[in-house]
């Protein structure tokens, strides 16, 4: 046994010593160590052999399969070190070539509305104003006219938390309370954007997670003419027309009152009617309306000398709007086939 180990190890260094390239190198090795060759079969035939042999047997055998292994690795780096030193005598590289850009990340397109959102509200003398999104029950609810077990609760999917009475917040409205906390008693003008919680199903027009934009205004002799006013010329400036048309909307929201919905004029079909704004030539856009007396005592104001107006913007649906973009949840694949279209 010892004699045909020695041969096996005879027979490969002299294979090895006639390969030229690393495919015939791949070949020598499953044919000299791989399961089916000699060198491994030896090792299968050791449970045939006497106590006394197969201790030596065995270790000749593993000393074996060790120097071949070493040699072989030998051969791969002699054989590397060549097909190198042939593609650079053979090869050439022109050095003139100009580099290949670098691709550099882009915004997100949400950021992107974002940024376009606070620049238009910066010069109108709005400031950011960054509030928390694990929020408590009184500033998400009750601090916005909405005690418990008003059914107004009902209008929002609540993500609640394994401690009593904290919760993800689901619009951005409570900064209103936090921001008039803070500033009072002077007057306030503020943009609140963060991001929001609903526990709803995802679907082309709603996520689970979304960003808003919450808009605050407190202080003396402040009207709906004031809510409007900036409302129209926000819209006229995101969409960058002058002309563009907008309404207002009667509806409901707890914590202002009286409380409206602002459209604006189709800019796809300008008016006329079509499947973007669904026939009617308008879109909407955001709600909003004056605070309501209860939120402005809760946020430490006397409503008999203080009024506000307060206004809240999705991002995403704005951002679907100037990119007339058909599903939300584009927004949250990462798909960079999309993202980089921006």
């Amino acid at each position: 046994m010892l004699e045909q180990l020695e041969q096996i190890k005879a027979e490969a260094q002299a294979a090895l010593e006639k390969v030229s390239d690393l495919d015939a190198l791949e070949a020598w090795r499953v044919a000299h160590l791989g399961r089916s060759s000699p060198l491994m079969n030896s090792f299968k035939q050791m449970g045939g052999l006497s106590k006394e042999e197969r201790p030596k047997v065995g270790q000749r055998a593993n000393e074996v399969k060790v120097a071949l292994e070493a040699e072989l690795e030998t051969k791969r780096a002699m054989l590397k070190q060549a097909a190198l030193s042939a593609s650079l005598d053979e090869e050439q590289l022109d050095v003139t070539l100009p580099g290949r850009a670098l691709v550099r990340g882009r915004l997100h397109p949400i950021t992107q509305t974002l940024r376009r959102i606070y620049a238009i509200f910066a010069e109108m003398g709005f400031q950011v104003y960054r509030s928390r999104e694990v929020e408590s029950d009184d500033y998400n609810f009750t601090f916005l006219n909405m005690p418990p077990h008003h059914p107004a609760r009902d209008m929002w999917d609540t993500f609640y938390t394994s401690t009593e009475g904290v919760i993800l917040r689901t619009h951005t409205s409570p900064g209103q309370i936090h921001a008039m906390r803070e500033f009072h008693p002077d007057p306030i003008r503020v943009i609140l954007p963060g991001m929001c919680y609903r526990y709803e199903q995802v679907t082309t027009r709603s996520e689970m997670q979304f960003t808003q934009v919450e808009g605050l205004a407190v202080g003396k002799h402040i009207t709906l003419s004031d809510l409007k006013g900036t409302l129209t010329d926000f819209a006229r400036r995101l969409f960058d027309d002058p002309n563009v048309g907008t309404r207002f909307r009667a509806s409901h929201f707890p914590f202002t009152e009286p409380s409206a919905e602002m459209d604006v004029e189709c800019f796809v079909c300008g008016g006329k009617g079509c499947s973007v704004c669904k026939q009617t030539g308008w879109l909407e856009i955001l709600g909003s309306g004056m605070v309501h007396p209860t939120v402005l005592r809760y946020g430490g104001y006397d409503p008999e000398e203080y009024s506000g107006y307060a206004f809240g913007m999705g991002p995403e649906r704005i951002t679907m709007l100037l990119h007339r973009i058909d599903d939300i949840r584009y927004f949250w694949r990462n798909d960079l086939r999309f993202l980089e279209q921006f």
